[in-house]
C-alpha cells in the first residue's frame, strides 16, 4: 500500500537484490590519445614504418625433454636493452622567504632558499629492439615525463641518446628511436596464437643487477579489469618479473617476442608469480599508428555496455548464454545509431569474431581503424539480427552537454521507501552537484538505508533510475507508479551512475522476492 505523508511518496515494499560491477571500463567511446613527442610535433603522416621480422606460425607444442634454453637466450638477449630516463623536478620556493617583512626581521640569511630549485630523478627500465634501424618498444611508464632518455645495449659496449617517437598511456606502450643501424632486432610472433601452458622467458634488468632471464609459462590470456590501463588484454605469466623489467621482452620458446612486460601484483614489491605483459599484437598496432600518424586513433561505435553479465540478466533478455556484450546506451547520431543498434541489444559477433564479453568487444573495436565497415551480429528480444556500421574516429571530447530540468510544479521532492530507498526529481541543482548530463532522465536516489536489500545489493545515493521493467522513468512519481505495478520475481532497472567522464548506464536485475 502506498501512502502520502508530508507530501512524501513511498514505493511498495518490492525491491532490489543487485549484482553490481564497478562502472570503470563501461564504454565503447574509445578515447583518442595523442602521442607525446619529443619536440612536441607529430611525425609526418608519410613516415615509413620500420621493417619488422615477423613469424606468425605458432610454436610446436610437442612435448620434448629440454636440458637448456641457452640457445634461445643467446638468440634474443642482444635485442633487449636498458633504458635510463631522467626527469627534472622543479620545486617551488617558500613564498614566505621572499616576503619583505620576513626579510626585514631575518635579513638575507635565507636568500639561497628563496629561489626555485630543481633536481633530477633517474629511473631504470628495459626495452626491446624491433627493427635494425633503431626502433625500440618499451612501457610508457618507463619514459613518462622524461626530459632525457638513454638506451644501452645489453653488452654495455654502446649507449645512445633516444628520441621518444610517441607514447600511448591507454596501453602503457611507448616507441623510442635511436640513430643507429644494424642493431640486433628481435623476431616478432603472433600473440593471438599463444595458449595457456606455453613456455615463456622474461628478459630485462630487474633492480639494476644487469640483464636477467627468468622462465615460466603462460598462466592466463586476456586478463583485464584491473584499472591499470584503459585497454587491458594482458598476458599473465609466472616468469619472475621485478622492478626494472618493465618494458622488457616476454618471448616464447623459440625466442620470438610475444609481449612487453609491464606490471606485477605483489605484496612485497618483488615477483610473486603474477606478472603481466602487453600482447605484442596490441603493442604493434600502437607502434605503427604512432610512427605513421603521430597519434593512436581508435574505432568508435558509440555504444555503452553493461560491465558484467549475470545469469539474472541473461534470463531477463532471453539470452542463451553470457558470451557477448549488452548495450545499455546508444549515442545519438553515432555509427551504432545509424546502423540501427538499440538499448538492450546483445552483441555476439564483431566482424565475424565471437565476442566473449564487454571488455573483449571494446578491445576489438578499439583496434579497428576508423572508416572501416564492420558487421555486428546481435540478439534483440531473443531474435538474431545482423547490422552493418562504419566506424568513426573517437572525438577528443565525448562528454554529454549539460542541461537543466526544472523542479516539479509544487517545488517538492518525493521520497520512496523502496525497501529503504528515497528518490527525488532531477532539478538543476541536483544535476550540477552530481555532474549528471542533460540527456539523463529519471528519479535521483537521495538515500539508501544501510539495513535494506537495496544497500546489500549495491544501489547507491546519486544513482538515477531511468527505467523500470523497460518503461521510462521521467521523475519520482513515475518511479513510484512503476514500482507499484512491477510484478514477478524480478524487476529490471536501468540506472545511470556517475563515473569517469560522463558516467554511464547499467542494467540491474532486481530480486523482487527477498524480504528483510
Amino acid at each position: 500500500m502506498v501512502g502520502t505523508q508530508h507530501d512524501m511518496k513511498r514505493f511498495s515494499q518490492s525491491i532490489l537484490t543487485l549484482r553490481l560491477a564497478a562502472l570503470g571500463g563501461l564504454s565503447l567511446l574509445i578515447a583518442l590519445y595523442p602521442a607525446r613527442l619529443a619536440g612536441g610535433e607529430p611525425p609526418a603522416k608519410a613516415n615509413r614504418l620500420p621493417k619488422l621480422t615477423i613469424e606468425e606460425t605458432p610454436i610446436s607444442r610437442d612435448l620434448k625433454a629440454a636440458t637448456s634454453v641457452a640457445p634461445v637466450v643467446k638468440k634474443v638477449a642482444p635485442s633487449v636493452v636498458n633504458i635510463y630516463s631522467t626527469v627534472t623536478i622543479r620545486e617551488r620556493a617558500n613564498p614566505l622567504l621572499s616576503d619583505p617583512i620576513f626579510r626585514r626581521f631575518f635579513g638575507d640569511q635565507f636568500e639561497d632558499q628563496s629561489q626555485p630549485r630543481t633536481h633530477h630523478e633517474q629511473s631504470l627500465g628495459s626495452g626491446v629492439i624491433v627493427s635494425s634501424d633503431g626502433y625500440i618498444l618499451t612501457a610508457n611508464h618507463v619514459v613518462e615525463g622524461a626530459d632525457k632518455v638513454k638506451v644501452a645495449l645489453a653488452s654495455g659496449e654502446k649507449e645512445f641518446d633516444a628520441k621518444v617517437i610517441g607514447t600511448d598511456p591507454a596501453t602503457d606502450t611507448a616507441v623510442l628511436k635511436v640513430d643507429a643501424n644494424n642493431l640486433p632486432a628481435v623476431t616478432i610472433a603472433d600473440s593471438d596464437k599463444l595458449e595457456v601452458g606455453d613456455v615463456v622467458l622474461a628478459i630485462g634488468n630487474p633492480f639494476a643487477v644487469g640483464q636477467t632471464v627468468t622462465m615460466g609459462i603462460i598462466s592466463a590470456l586476456g586478463r583485464g579489469g584491473f584499472g591499470i590501463n584503459n585497454y587491458e588484454n594482458f598476458i599473465q605469466t609466472d616468469a619472475a618479473i621485478n622492478p626494472g623489467n618493465s618494458g622488457g621482452a616476454l618471448v616464447d620458446a623459440e625466442g620470438r617476442l610475444v609481449g612487453i612486460n609491464t606490471w606485477i601484483i605483489s605484496r612485497t614489491g618483488g615477483s610473486q608469480g603474477l606478472g603481466f605483459a602487453v600482447p605484442i599484437n596490441m603493442a604493434r598496432y600502437v607502434m605503427e599508428r604512432l610512427i605513421s600518424d603521430g597519434k593512436v586513433t581508435r574505432g568508435y561505435l558509440g555504444l555503452w555496455l553493461q560491465p558484467e553479465m549475470t545469469p539474472e540478466l541473461a534470463k531477463q533478455f532471453n539470452l542463451p548464454n553470457l558470451n557477448g556484450a549488452l548495450v545499455t546506451t546508444v549515442d545519438k547520431d553515432s555509427p551504432a545509431a545509424k546502423a540501427g543498434c538499440k538499448e538492450g541489444d546483445f552483441v555476439t559477433e564483431f566482424n565475424g569474431q565471437k565476442v566473449k564479453d564487454m571488455r573483449h568487444f571494446r578491445l576489438m573495436v578499439s583496434q579497428t581503424a576508423p572508416g572501416r565497415k564492420v558487421t555486428l551480429r546481435l540478439l534483440r528480444d531473443g531474435k538474431a539480427k545482423t547490422l552493418t556500421a562504419t566506424l568513426a574516429e573517437m572525438p577528443r571530447e565525448a562528454l554529454a552537454s549539460s542541461g537543466e530540468l526544472q523542479p516539479d510544479e509544487h517545488g517538492q521532492s518525493k521520497t520512496d521507501a523502496l525497501d529503504g530507498v528515497e528518490v527525488t526529481d532531477l532539478d538543476a541543482q541536483a544535476r550540477h552537484e552530481g555532474n549528471i548530463p542533460g540527456n539523463v532522465r529519471g528519479a535521483l536516489v537521495t538515500k539508501v538505508d544501510q539495513d535494506s536489500n537495496a544497500a546489500d545489493a549495491g544501489l547507491r545515493e546519486g544513482d538515477v533510475i531511468s527505467e523500470i521493467d523497460r518503461q521510462p522513468v521521467r521523475n519520482a512519481d513515475d518511479a513510484v507508479a512503476l514500482s507499484e505495478k512491477a510484478k514477478g520475481d524480478q524487476i529490471l532497472l536501468r540506472v545511470w551512475r556517475a563515473g569517469d567522464g560522463r558516467g554511464g548506464m547499467l542494467f540491474l536485475p532486481v530480486d523482487n522476492t527477498k524480504r528483510k
